[in-house]
């Protein structure tokens, strides 16, 4: 028998019985006549003691073990004299009375600590290590619970768990796909699938009624903290259901799994426009922890002879309550230099303060009189204390900077306390897009969204402009600036779903040779059907309040799509290029 008990089970109950454990040295502490070592498994780590007056052997053999080394160990449990109360196992310790050494280790490249010393891509190359350490570890039971959680509250609503296909049909709309050479049939390929969307569909014609997933997908897209090549949706389809009906199934699986694993009740989800939200926050996934809304001043600020205003389709500010005295002239420069940066792009950053002496001080003070400063204050809720911060430009590209320095103002504030979780249900998003250099539409979401059902009339019949003002009866889940997840109320009418493709730029025979499969199965019965996926790893991060996906899954890839540890991408060998029909590209 190797063990009794684990390392992290024994209490004070249990002192006086002899038991076996097995496990890792995590560290060990030479005393002289005692030698004690810290022993850790799966579930937590007991003190061990050895004891050179009882046996010297035994002592000596233990202090040439080292890190990592995996050893069993028989003894007697006994009440510790200096106990750890941040240690469950911590009121007792095991006299070891013999010891055997499973396997030893070589020095480990990093600490296996909580606060190590590897670097993130050190870590990934040694990932069987980095699970070691209780961070990764706990990040890693709570995805399974989570995902074990999932299924009991689908389960209980009456949803049926299908596995669709991973070898499916490359398709042209979304990210790019991973594609997989087919032996059987040169010069075709399989592609890896972005989501199961068409699958699901076709499992409600087929009368599943309900059906989920938790399914990996893949997207060949450029990486970062909340991204990877392949993730995990929690996928799901109803039959039969309006919008609110799905957004009340899946609020409640929310609210069940933060109650259920972080003791959290959240409230009643409010439904925010996709609209309204472009407006206030500058973005379609708010962080709503904090206010700090967008105020468009315009009408304020025009006609004044200051040009960057006067030439600008949008003037739009938010205010930062109490942070006048905050920001130096220096600090200002810096800031605007952040706001200046490639990735954000804003040509310059405005700013007014009313200082608490009643002073306003203004980079455009001598455009604009103080009267015209206390009206802008006026308009934005500013009060003594508070600074302005505006930016002039491109409507669309405007909001989204003045997006990003709202968020970094809420970080510097302490405004997104990550205790706090603030859900809400972003909906009526556009149904299409507008590309100007393609000169052609593009689908918010996917090609099977439906439009809102006052809107699908106008589908059919509408001008271009008709087009652009359509509204799709889609909606997201957003908690804390983040996107859960998405979906929408599908089209389950062949005349409705050509007409969509024709819209984003398919020819017939295009959309019969991608999509024929589907179209032909509306014609035998389609149900309304609707559905929604959420990002299993954004979900699992968002409730841990971290902001990286990579720290829930057991074997990520780094920025550049790299499995490091297993070293892949890798070469293939010049007969798998032969048996695929593929040409090397390896000189």
């Amino acid at each position: 028998m190797y063990r009794s008990h684990s390392c992290g089970e024994l209490r004070i109950a249990h002192v006086g019985e002899e038991v076996t454990l097995s496990g890792w040295v995590q560290v060990s502490r030479d005393f002289g006549g005692m030698t004690f070592m810290d022993m850790r498994d799966r579930y937590g780590i007991t003190q061990i003691v050895f004891n050179m007056d009882d046996d010297a052997q035994l002592c000596e053999q233990a202090r040439k073990l080292g890190r990592e080394d995996v050893i069993k160990i028989n003894g007697k449990v006994r009440e510790r004299s200096n106990k750890n109360p941040n240690r469950d196992t911590g009121d007792i310790e095991i006299e070891v009375t013999e010891l055997t050494i499973l396997n030893e280790s070589k020095v480990p490249p990093f600490t296996i600590e909580d606060e190590t010393d590897g670097g993130d891509d050190l870590r990934m190359k040694y990932r069987y290590l980095d699970i070691r350490r209780s961070p990764v570890r706990n990040n890693l039971i709570f995805r399974s619970k989570l995902a074990i959680e999932t299924r009991k509250y689908l389960d209980q609503e009456g949803f049926i768990e299908v596995e669709t296909p991973v070898l499916i049909k490359s398709t042209p709309e979304g990210a790019r796909d991973f594609v997989v050479p087919s032996r059987m049939n040169p010069g075709q390929f399989y592609a890896l699938p972005q989501s199961p969307q068409t699958f699901k569909q076709i499992l409600m014609i087929g009368g599943m009624d309900k059906y989920f997933q938790i399914v990996k997908c893949f997207r060949d897209e450029d990486l970062r903290a909340d991204r990877q090549p392949e993730f995990t949706q929690i996928d799901c389809e109803m039959s039969f259901v309006t919008r609110d009906e799905v957004l009340a199934t899946f609020e409640g699986l929310t609210k069940y799994l933060f109650k259920t694993l972080n003791g959290i009740d959240l409230p009643d989800f409010p439904l925010m426009s996709y609209d309204d939200a472009v407006k206030i926050y500058g973005s379609d996934k708010p962080d709503t922890r904090f206010e700090m809304h967008f105020v468009e001043l315009n009408d304020v600020a025009q006609g004044k002879g200051f040009g960057v205003f006067d030439n600008a389709e949008l003037i739009v500010g938010i205010c930062a309550k109490g942070q006048a005295s905050e920001y130096s002239n220096k600090d200002i420069k810096k800031l605007t230099e952040w706001m200046q940066r490639p990735q954000i792009g804003a040509k310059g950053l405005v700013y007014v303060k009313f200082e608490a002496d009643g002073n306003i001080k203004s980079s455009v003070g001598k455009f604009f009189s103080d009267e015209d400063l206390k009206v802008w204050g006026e308009k934005m809720g500013a009060e003594p204390g508070d600074m302005l911060l505006i930016l002039s430009g491109e409507t669309d590209k405007t909001r989204k900077q003045l997006n990003e320095l709202r968020l970094e103002m809420g970080n510097r504030m302490g405004l997104m306390d990550p205790t706090v979780f603030n859900p809400l249900w972003v909906v009526d998003f556009p149904l299409l897009e507008w590309d100007e250099e393609s000169e052609r539409f593009h689908a918010m979401h996917h090609p099977f969204t439906s439009p809102k059902k006052e809107d699908q009339d106008k589908m059919l019949t509408g001008d271009h402009a008709t087009m652009k003002a359509l509204k799709a009866d889609a909606y997201d889940l957003v908690i804390n600036g983040v996107e859960i997840g998405g979906g929408s109320i599908r089209i389950h009418d062949r005349e409705l779903q050509s007409k969509n493709f024709d819209l984003l730029g398919f020819t017939k025979e295009e959309a019969e040779e991608q999509f024929g499969f589907l179209l032909g199965a509306f014609e035998y019965g389609a149900p309304p059907h609707g559905g929604i996926a959420f990002g299993f790893d954004r979900l699992c991060a968002v409730m841990n309040g971290v902001n990286s996906i990579r720290d829930f899954i057991a074997f990520p890839k780094n920025n550049q799509g790299r499995d490091m540890m297993i070293d892949a991408p890798s070469p293939i060998a010049d007969e798998q290029y032969d048996e695929l029909s593929l040409k090397s590209t390896v000189k």
